[in-house]
């Protein structure tokens, strides 16, 4: 056996690969002779079919077999023992195999197409502070969620007379017609122009109006009638509807009882110390956006300052081929600047753990998996107990054993992301910047 690599510029190359008899005879035989002991022929005792009879049946695709089998193992313990910067994966010379004589040659060359990656360094040293961000909560951000948390928790009370966004309970009369039903009206299914109808209401009190002009479609006609909504075409005309009872959402009270609600039985028992909660909150889900902006930062002073090269139209053609035409020429042209991006940094990512001796264990994996398996269901930490825990690790491991959909590559994937980052943010010099809310997010924006 013999391997070449010829290189015409510092990003493409050519690896060739003879083989002679000898390097692929062995295996072909073995193989030969597994067959005739597993193979049942007519006329022939079960394990007993002569070698010579395998041979003229099966012995091309053997042959074949045997030598792709080689090729594949030379190639990939070339490009390992040899440590090529491969970048996509090998393109073997189809028209030069196709011509293979299979019956009549007993050796073979092979040429393979390799795309490479130009030589860099990564010193850490040289590169700008980054600037990481700590976002405070000021009190226009606390008292706009503290709203919204009002909201949230509201209560129910039952005023006398009707407002916007009320609900109405009553009775629902056709005015010419047999049609009567107890119902509630909900002010989002009235339609805009008619919503005044419907406001400084009274108990007791009714309305009439033409059910067709009032309400948003036939899902909301039949929503108030309770009939099917492929039946509600045969109500029309004039109704009537008289008031029972208005209920309206009102605004928790901030007191004891909202505050528990919020935070927890007795996290909170003044104002103050609610507020400091809440801010805490606040500044915890900035921070995740922050180190959101601090892993783009740093990725783009990465890029920014290491340069690579890489073979561009080996690149182009590889992923015309593997994506076997469903993505044009002119497609792949205009995606191309965001693959080598993606491809770019991890290259610098994969020689960043290699040099921080970043290693992912298949334990990390499984409890990146549990993790988010628990945030889908809300469950956090161990209160849920040995059972639940026992429940969340087979539902995670159900999900990393997925072979279709890749799972366990793509969560390896965030855990080794995560290390780099943790080993990044250890080497990198960072610029601390503590910024407000409103700052936080013109930055973001200017960014998008």
């Amino acid at each position: 056996m013999e391997v070449l690599l010829e290189k015409s510029t510092p990003t493409n190359a050519t690896l060739t690969v003879k083989l002679a008899k000898e390097d692929y005879q062995p295996k072909v035989d073995k193989t030969l002779k597994d067959y005739s002991k597993r193979v049942n022929l007519k006329g022939f005792r079960p394990g007993k079919v002569p070698t010579q009879v395998i041979k003229r049946m099966y012995g091309k695709t053997i042959v074949i077999d045997e030598v792709n089998n080689l090729l594949s193992d030379t190639v990939n313990s070339y490009i390992r023992d040899n440590k090529l910067p491969v970048v996509g994966d090998p393109q073997i010379d189809r028209d030069k195999t196709a011509a293979i004589d299979w019956d009549a040659q007993s050796e073979f060359e092979f040429n393979y197409e390799l795309g490479l990656s130009s030589d860099f360094e990564v010193d850490l040293s040289t590169l700008a502070p980054v600037s990481a961000y700590t976002i405070e909560a000021g009190e226009k951000e606390q008292n706009d969620t503290i709203e919204n948390l009002r909201t949230q928790f509201a209560g129910q009370i039952n005023p006398e007379v009707s407002e916007a966004g009320d609900m109405l309970y009553g009775e629902l009369k056709q005015v010419e017609g047999d049609f009567s039903t107890k119902t509630a009206i909900p002010s989002k299914q009235i339609k805009e122009e008619a919503q005044e109808k419907f406001i400084g209401l009274s108990k007791d009190s009714g309305v009439t109006f033409d059910i067709r002009d009032t309400f948003v479609d036939d899902k909301a006609v039949a929503l108030l009638t309770g009939k099917k909504e492929e039946d509600v075409a045969e109500l029309t005309g004039e109704f009537s509807f008289t008031i029972e009872d208005i209920t309206r959402q009102a605004p928790s009270e901030i007191n004891q009882e909202f505050f528990d609600k919020v935070l927890g039985v007795g996290k909170a028992e003044t104002e103050e110390s609610f507020r400091a909660q809440v801010a805490e909150i606040i500044e915890k889900n900035y921070a995740r956006e922050a180190d959101t902006l601090l892993r783009r930062d740093i990725d783009e002073a990465l890029l920014q300052n290491i340069s690579i090269d890489l073979p561009e139209g080996f690149l182009k053609n590889w992923l015309f081929n593997i994506n076997e035409g469903k993505f044009t020429p002119e497609q792949i042209d205009a995606d191309y600047p965001q693959f080598t991006r993606s491809l770019r940094l991890s290259l610098i990512k994969n020689k960043i753990a290699d040099q921080a001796n970043v290693k992912v264990e298949s334990e990390e994996v499984i409890a990146r998996a549990e993790d988010m398996v628990r945030e889908q269901f809300g469950f956090y930490g161990n209160e849920m107990g040995e059972q639940m825990n026992d429940t969340i690790r087979k539902i995670a491991m159900n999900y990393l054993q997925s072979e279709k959909e890749n799972n366990y590559s793509k969560m390896f994937n965030l855990v080794f992301d995560d290390r780099v980052f943790e080993a990044l943010k250890g080497q990198l010099a960072l610029e601390p910047k503590t910024i407000g809310v409103e700052q936080f997010k013109e930055i973001v924006s200017s960014l998008s």
